[in-house]
């Protein structure tokens, strides 16, 4: 879930099984932005999302696809999206 604490958005994983403070990502406006977009696809490839972040923002394809690949990885780390 994304959350906005202390004026940070944040994500982590629900339940009591997930409170893991050690595993909050705190993400930029730009990392919120994709987040909500991953979810409101439900299930998304990190094409997708890099065709929509180029859309978006004044960002290269190549560049979006590279910044995409790096944060997903990161949402995977804290296990807030599955590989």
């Amino acid at each position: 879930m994304l959350r906005e604490v202390c004026g940070e958005n944040v994500i982590m994983g629900e339940g009591l099984g997930a409170v893991n403070f050690g595993k909050l990502l705190a993400l930029n406006e730009t990392a919120a932005w994709l987040w909500k977009q991953a979810q409101q696809m439900g299930d998304f490839t990190t094409d997708v999302l890099a065709a929509r972040l180029s859309e978006e923002f004044d960002v290269s394809a190549d560049q979006a696809k590279a910044d995409v690949i790096e944060l997903v990885a990161q949402w995977q780390s804290v296990d807030v999206v599955e590989q």
